[in-house]
């Protein structure tokens, strides 16, 4: 599978602009407040020491006194500007982190973002990337709340040198503590906010099911299952809270046991003569801004939740996205589809193989079998949602993941079961894309969708915001389908795009596919006969491998074919079936030239068996399939009264 090397190689700055990110500068912003403040906040005591003194001496302390007020004065708005910068440093770090955790998650591999369940990436984009984008200002807040008590313990030995060694040989028990609280913290951290993913996850898939959990009447099975991990989660709060609350107490301790202690070595040195009582109140003073160190756990603790939760936001920020090359298609190209020894394998089980198969330029393809057989991976394959394990897709015959990103999506479109509309009018949800679609495409596009009627009867027609249109299932996707209509290039991929529509709706739609749509191959993933019968070709899979190719009417003699479409009444799906071929027929499709081939589809033996099986890859004989060509050009109306 050829995808990104990494992350961090596949340079995404050059398409979101947010790989750069914020740089330093809003935490050097918050570091240099907090470092202006510190220092104010340093040189209070001993300018207040100094005031003190002049007082009581009566000397001239009015230049102190308004020094001191101006140290005040100027903590106070550091102080502010500090909460400004911090605040400001969060919401942009914040907006950097979700920004790229999404970027990431968008652009990877289907595949490989499956397993990240709605509720765990919500949890991921929105708590976590807040914790995460609140550590540049912890860590600048931590650097700058280390100024204090440096600071102070320098000034302290400039005044009494013995009352800084009372102070310095309690820092080490503080130290400790700091050190162990960072420790343990860490793994409580991580297992809570993994817990809070699971409930996020059991709550959403809730919400996605409120119908069948109401007329199942298990919504108080559904709401313990939801609610279990709480008392886990309590577990881990507490323990959090206890680690918190034991660091705190420690330091609570810690710190009035070295202020008293210097406090009482400082007014021995008083009584000794040698501080005077202005040094006595800076030395006390100094000695509390020293021991405040223990207070730096509150900023340790927000860092270890940053350093947890941006660990969660780099797994989506890391996950795998497709490579893209430098070529584009050939102008005259007609969407001729090839796979070329191809292999797709899931936990160690192949789901897709197939074998120089090859469908010609502007035919219509249903692809048929059971649940699991391989269905949406060879759709997903032949549009380059994923890449295959081994071998090689060619569209108009040049590698798809040799093509850049602008004319694979330019000229390969999907529409599935479930599409997501986004926000905005529904015109705009139609138009958007790889390109944007003109107002007359987008009303041509929902025409031939069959959704142009319930949307005129909208409030607003077209410009009908999508919060203010109440939807059905088979309207959803029927807009769905007029956004990929209106895409529509070389190669269209319906993946199960019409499962909610009624069969008469699907009937327009297949009518619209050949008469409205833009000319190129499409390939249908089909659970009705009736579309199978439609199309050009049927690939019929069977266990991720291709079982047979051929037309529908050419597989519908083997029982398993028809088995495939379910235990229906033979007799009247026979007849659908035929209904659909005699539509089709009145209809004058238009031709298609050239042959469907699957190179290697022989018996055993290595020949042809004799009723005109079509078997792949050495499968065995299907009786009553004919080869696997498309079926002779049917004759248009007019030709046939001719």
């Amino acid at each position: 599978m050829r995808t990104s090397r990494s992350r961090a190689s596949r340079a995404p700055e050059a398409r979101d602009g947010t790989a750069a990110g914020p740089g330093r500068a809003p935490e050097v912003l918050v570091l240099l407040c907090s470092v202006a403040a510190a220092l104010t906040t340093v040189a209070q005591p001993v300018v207040l020491g100094r005031t003190l003194d002049l007082l009581l001496r009566d000397g001239d302390a009015a230049p102190w006194l308004a020094l001191s007020a101006a140290l005040l004065v100027g903590e106070l708005l550091l102080d502010s500007l500090t909460a400004l910068f911090t605040g400001r440093c969060n919401a942009t770090w914040t907006a950097h982190v979700r920004a790229r955790a999404l970027t990431g998650l968008l652009d990877a591999v289907p595949d490989r973002a499956r397993p990240f369940s709605p509720g765990d990436v919500g949890t991921r984009l929105t708590l976590n990337a807040t914790d995460a984008g609140g550590a540049p200002a912890a860590r600048a807040a931590l650097a700058a709340s280390l100024v204090t008590p440096l600071g102070a313990l320098v000034a302290l030995a400039l005044v009494d040198p013995w009352v800084a060694a009372c102070v310095c040989a309690g820092l080490p028990a503080l130290a400790l503590v700091l050190r162990t609280f960072a420790r343990d913290t860490g793994a409580s951290v991580a297992a809570y906010q993994r817990t809070q993913s699971r409930i996020a996850s059991a709550l959403l898939e809730a919400l996605d099911g409120t119908a069948t959990i109401g007329a199942a009447g298990t919504g108080k099975r559904e709401r313990a299952r939801i609610l279990a991990p709480l008392a886990e989660l309590a577990v881990q709060g507490r323990h959090m809270w206890a680690l918190h609350g034991r660091a705190l107490a420690r330091s609570g301790v810690l710190v009035p046991l070295l202020t008293l202690v210097a406090t009482g070595v400082a007014g021995l040195r008083l009584a000794a003569g040698d501080l005077s009582v202005g040094e006595l109140l800076a030395a006390g003073r100094y000695a509390q801004l020293t021991a405040g160190v223990g207070g730096a756990a509150s900023l340790l603790g927000a860092i270890v939740r940053g350093r947890a939760a941006r660990d969660r936001t780099r797994e989506l920020e890391r996950l795998p996205a497709l490579a893209h090359g430098t070529e584009r298609l050939p102008p005259a190209g007609t969407g001729e589809l090839e796979l070329r020894a191809v292999r797709v394998v899931r936990d160690g089980r192949e789901v897709l193989r197939a074998d120089h198969l090859r469908v010609p330029g502007g035919s219509t393809v249903a692809v048929v079998g059971r649940g699991g057989a391989g269905k949406s991976v060879l759709a997903a394959v032949a549009g380059r949602l994923i890449d295959p394990d081994e071998g090689q897709v060619l569209l108009d015959g040049v590698r798809l993941d040799r093509l850049t990103r602008e004319a694979l999506r330019t000229e390969v479109a999907f529409a599935f079961e479930r599409p997501v509309l986004g926000e905005g009018t529904i015109a705009d949800a139609v138009a958007s894309g790889a390109r944007r679609a003109s107002p007359d495409e987008v009303e041509r596009a929902a025409c031939a969708a069959g959704a142009d009627g319930f949307v005129r009867r909208l409030p607003h027609a077209y410009d009908t915001p999508l919060t203010g249109a109440p939807l059905s299932g088979g309207e959803h996707q029927r807009l769905g389908l007029a956004r990929a209509f209106a895409q529509a290039g070389r190669l269209l991929v319906l993946d199960d795009a019409t499962s909610s529509l009624d069969t008469a709706t699907e009937h327009e739609v297949n009518l619209a596919l050949r008469r409205s749509v833009r000319p190129g191959t499409r390939l249908v993933i089909a659970h009705r006969p009736s579309v199978a019968a439609r199309a050009d070709l049927v690939i019929w899979l069977e266990a991720g491998g291709v079982r047979a190719l051929g037309t529908h009417h050419e597989l519908w003699h083997t029982a398993d074919y028809r088995a495939v479409f379910g235990p229906a009444d033979g007799a009247a799906t026979a007849e659908a079936t035929a209904t659909a071929e005699a539509t089709a027929t009145a209809e004058g499709a238009a031709p298609v030239d050239g042959t469907a081939t699957a190179e290697g589809m022989t018996t055993a033996e290595g020949t042809a068996p004799a009723d005109g099986t079509a078997p792949v890859d050495g499968a065995a004989p299907t009786a009553g399939v004919g080869p696997a060509r498309l079926p002779e050009p049917r004759p248009r109306p007019e030709e046939a009264r001719q």
